[in-house]
């Protein structure tokens, strides 16, 4: 038996300074997929071989409290600094994640990968809602290189499938999982078809960030944000274009407890979040130490 889509829609620009950005998830129609929260893409941008390179110096510093925060790079390089004193850059194909626990202040920047010279950068932003335990944790981050993810082929030379995070039959990623959850990488090639078995009771979404996809014979565009029943069955994907198709399957077991999320704060409470900005506007997440790296 195949899933059923319960309904598709479309990102909205939500451009972040000079980035160009679209808000993919939350909607009108669904607050969270698992555990994550929130989805902005920012999708391929052909930038010029001497255009200036992007500085991290404190012009996007913003704070996080009660999320971890996940950024798959599929073509650039991402800088990352925060206020617990890491610094680290990841490259295409890897992801960095940073646990904001009980506050931290990050800034970040994507420029080209210098060990590619195609002079893209494409990227994902996850939030992930903690536990309620784990909100009250201290700040912790992990880079992520493309060559440490698990990656498998799949049959038929159909293309691969990453595990961004989560597990997937053998592979098992090494970023951090608190509830059950699981981002996929499928790369599908041109004409080719891939099935992926869905659990019960797990929740899945599915992003289309590339090329037209068909999901359980329907056609989808690219840009298609969809959401699936929690029933057992199957998510056949196939892809009717001439060139491979990037296909981001998302979720994990549905997030019981209470939501309160406003601005860069994700908690349990009205009361948390009151807490979190003032705990942040008397300085409690610490400054970042640009000058040390």
């Amino acid at each position: 038996m195949k899933k059923n889509i319960i309904f598709s829609s479309r990102g909205r620009r939500a451009d972040v300074g000079e980035y160009k950005i679209y808000r993919i998830f939350p909607n009108h129609y669904a607050r969270s997929a698992g555990p994550f929260v929130f989805l902005d893409y920012a999708p391929p941008v052909l930038h010029a071989a001497d255009e200036p390179h992007k500085v991290v110096n404190g012009s996007g510093a913003h704070p996080h409290r009660g999320i971890a925060t996940l950024t798959y790079v599929l073509n650039g390089e991402a800088d990352h600094f925060d206020s617990n004193g890491h610094h680290a850059r990841v490259y295409s194909g890897g992801a960095q994640w940073m646990k904001a626990g009980t506050g931290v202040i990050h800034d970040e920047a994507m420029n080209p990968d210098p060990n590619t010279g195609d002079h893209l950068t494409h990227a994902f932003q996850f939030w992930v809602n903690l536990p309620a335990a784990n909100k009250k944790e201290k700040p912790d981050y992990l880079p992520v290189q493309a060559n440490e993810m698990p990656v498998k082929n799949l049959p038929g030379n159909a293309g691969w499938l990453k595990v961004v995070s989560g597990a997937y039959e053998e592979l098992v990623s090494k970023i951090p999982s608190y509830l059950e959850q699981f981002i996929y990488h499928i790369h599908l090639e041109a004409g080719k078809e891939f099935v992926l078995h869905g659990q019960a009771g797990i929740e899945y979404a599915i992003f289309l960030p590339t090329h037209a996809t068909i999901v359980n014979d329907v056609m989808y565009s690219d840009g298609a944000f969809l959401f699936l029943d929690t029933q057992q069955g199957t998510i056949e994907l196939k892809n009717p274009s001439g060139a491979a198709a990037e296909i981001i399957v998302f979720g994990g077991a549905p997030y019981t407890e209470p939501i309160v999320a406003e601005g860069p704060f994700v908690m349990n409470t009205h009361e948390e979040i009151v807490a979190a900005y003032t705990d942040f506007h008397q300085g409690k997440y610490g400054k970042i130490e640009y000058s040390q790296h």
